[in-house]
């Protein structure tokens, strides 16, 4: 190393007083910290040639743990002191962390070599240190039940105990009706390695012997959390896929519990209609008469599920029920008489007799029109609304207003109301009437001329 002397010496002579020694050692590759603050500088530098001091801690220091630990000494140590106050936060890093009762033991319980320096490597699997726990366990007996040797399995290494450790049976949860503490209820004869997870390979007998209903004879389904979970008692059942075959709701809901009100011991073959449980209500309907009178069905038509009264039937598809109408809205055979198939929808075709026998006027020798809407309403018959003032003459505004008593005053003609007459009321001698017409042009004395020249029925 090739260096300037007067970093080391002065002109009054060689040697160095090691109080006033300057040298920065810092300067090299090797940082003197701790307990190399204090070290005599001989101690290392053994000769005059400084550049063969060795930096490596076992070139200087005696390995007492004899390679057990490796030659890194700084893994563990420092240059403070030899004293390791960190040893379990060391151990996390190796390929054995210390979690549970690891953490609290000895480091002489595992490391068992005759030297206390020393500490081999030591096989990290639980059984090659647990072997004397595992053929001394009994309850359950392990080596009887050919328990497997790989201790987690079963046991939680942060555990304090064996048997605080928590079992690990997440591959079969133990909650509500399972949640045991005697292993041998389901593992009998020390039989922890074949046992099956089905419920019905444990629950046969619990099938065989129900009876609400009866499982076997009905031919219930043998996957039992189909209907059951786990709770206690087997109660209450929740079929959650009922809904894939009949929706229970409304009125339902009072028997959904009650299995049998429906199923009547067989689950194979129920229907999952209406009619297909209530085809005696319907047959048995004679408000009105649903088989007579050719009702269909498909009841929700005209119920709903929450009570079969009132019948909700949309009549409006058919026909709105308006007017004078709503007076015999629920008594459906006012207007069906018994029959639902071809009953008419319009006002004639129920109204027929109406027409015929009216006589003020005669709509059927005056050929009314049979669209009774053309002069009727919904609401009444009478009075009629047909606008005769603002079609053909105004005879219920104007001078004519209350001076008639019936359609035949003018329409003289029970059969033909284009027919009518104005000198049947309006006597005229037709001697004078001519002289007083004598000047208007085409004048002709009978009723349509009077129309013609008095549209309005006024005298001027």
């Amino acid at each position: 190393m090739k260096m300037d002397c007067e970093t080391c010496h002065t002109q009054e002579g060689w040697e160095v007083n090691p109080k006033t020694f300057t040298f920065d050692h810092r300067k090299t590759n090797f940082l003197l910290e701790g307990q190399h603050q204090v070290t005599d500088c001989k101690s290392c530098h053994t000769n005059l040639v400084f550049s063969e001091a060795q930096n490596e801690c076992m070139q200087c220091h005696t390995d007492v743990h004899s390679s057990t630990l490796g030659s890194d000494c700084a893994q563990c140590h420092t240059s403070q002191s030899w004293l390791v106050t960190n040893i379990t936060e060391i151990h996390q890093q190796t390929s054995f962390p210390l979690f549970g009762a690891h953490a609290l033991a000895d480091c002489f319980d595992c490391h068992t070599s005759n030297n206390f320096a020393q500490f081999e490597p030591l096989q990290v699997e639980c059984i090659n240190c647990h072997r004397q726990d595992y053929a001394a366990a009994t309850e359950p007996n392990h080596v009887a039940g050919n328990y497997s040797t790989n201790c987690e399995d079963c046991h939680e290494m942060g555990a304090f105990q064996w048997s605080s450790g928590g079992f690990n049976h997440d591959f079969f949860p133990l909650t509500e009706g399972h949640a045991i503490s005697d292993c041998f209820q389901c593992h009998t004869n020390n039989n922890f390695s074949s046992l099956s997870t089905d419920c019905f390979s444990c629950h046969q007998t619990d099938y065989n012997s129900s009876t609400s209903p009866n499982h076997v004879s009905s031919g219930l389904p043998q996957n039992c959390e189909l209907c059951h979970s786990t709770k206690v008692g087997w109660k209450p059942a929740s079929f959650d896929t009922h809904n894939d075959y009949y929706v229970i709701q409304g009125a339902h809901n009072r028997i959904a519990s009650d299995c049998f009100a429906c199923h009547e011991g067989s689950y194979s073959n129920t229907p999952n209609s209406c009619v297909g449980c209530h085809q005696a209500d319907f047959n048995q309907t004679t408000d009105p008469a649903h088989i007579t009178s050719g009702f269909s069905t498909d009841c929700e038509t005209c119920h709903s599920q929450d009570a079969w009264e009132p019948a909700a039937l949309n009549h409006n598809d058919y026909y709105v029920i308006q007017g004078a109408h709503t007076s015999i809205a629920t008594d459906c055979f006012a207007c069906h008489q018994g029959s639902y198939i071809d009953t008419p929808n319009t006002c004639f075709g129920c109204h027929s007799d109406d027409y015929n026998q009216t006589t003020d006027p005669a709509h059927q020798a005056a050929n009314f029109p049979t669209e009774c809407t053309e002069c009727h309403n919904e609401n009444a018959w009478e009075p009629s609304t047909f606008d005769h003032d603002g079609q053909y003459f105004p005879i219920y505004s104007g001078k004519h207003q209350n001076e008639w008593n019936s359609c035949v005053d003018c329409h003289t003609n029970a059969s033909n109301y284009a027919i009518f007459s104005c000198i049947t009321c309006h006597e005229h001698n037709q001697a004078d009437t001519d002289d007083d017409h004598n000047e208007v042009n085409d004048y002709v004395y009978q009723s349509t001329s009077c129309l013609s020249c008095h549209p309005n029925g006024d005298s001027d």
